[in-house]
């Protein structure tokens, strides 16, 4: 068992135990998954008081990758993220609502494209560990969803059949392995 942590510490992303994945509609009849391959953040807080934290996260737009080039780099484009004048999507906690156990409610500004709105996202705590190097480590999912149109992602196309080629909910999901900084 890990030792109670008393005191507010930061927690950085181990980057290679950490990802952001995206699950949006296709065609109004499949899901198009994929992930944003370079992801930095940290949170500031205690495990035991979560509810306390402050976190934020930056994403680095030109790193999607849904495991097809051209899609990516219509992505990339203007018509989506825009990378090249909008490298980063940036998620900065404003509070955080226990819930029950290890479950909360994270509010914070979520960025896209220069746009910035108050999203409501639902974290789980998956647990607190002394890695094999005497490291502390912290686990934590957070999923949530948007509206992409809100963010200025508003590309589509109109299918022969009805209905559009890209849905506007897009599912996030993050899940971060943090480092306490010593």
């Amino acid at each position: 068992m890990v030792e109670q942590q008393t005191k507010d510490a930061k927690w950085i992303f181990d980057q290679s135990h950490s990802s952001a994945e995206f699950s949006v509609r296709h065609m109004m009849i499949s899901n198009v998954n994929g992930r944003f391959d370079h992801m930095e953040g940290f949170i500031i807080g205690n495990p035991e008081t979560l509810h306390l934290a402050k976190a934020e996260v930056i994403i680095k737009t030109a790193s999607v990758n849904t495991r097809d080039e051209k899609r990516d780099g219509h992505l990339r484009s203007e018509d989506f993220f825009h990378s090249e004048k909008f490298p980063d999507l940036k998620f900065v906690s404003k509070r955080v609502e226990k819930l029950s156990g290890d479950s909360y409610n994270i509010y914070g500004d979520l960025t896209i494209r220069g746009v910035t709105k108050e999203v409501r996202l639902k974290g789980t705590l998956e647990g607190v560990i002394k890695d094999p190097y005497g490291k502390t480590r912290m686990g934590i999912t957070v999923e949530g969803e948007i509206n992409r149109e809100e963010f200025g992602l508003k590309w589509n196309s109109v299918l022969e059949t009805g209905g559009v080629m890209v849905g506007n909910r897009v599912k996030l999901t993050v899940h971060a392995e943090a480092v306490r900084e010593e």
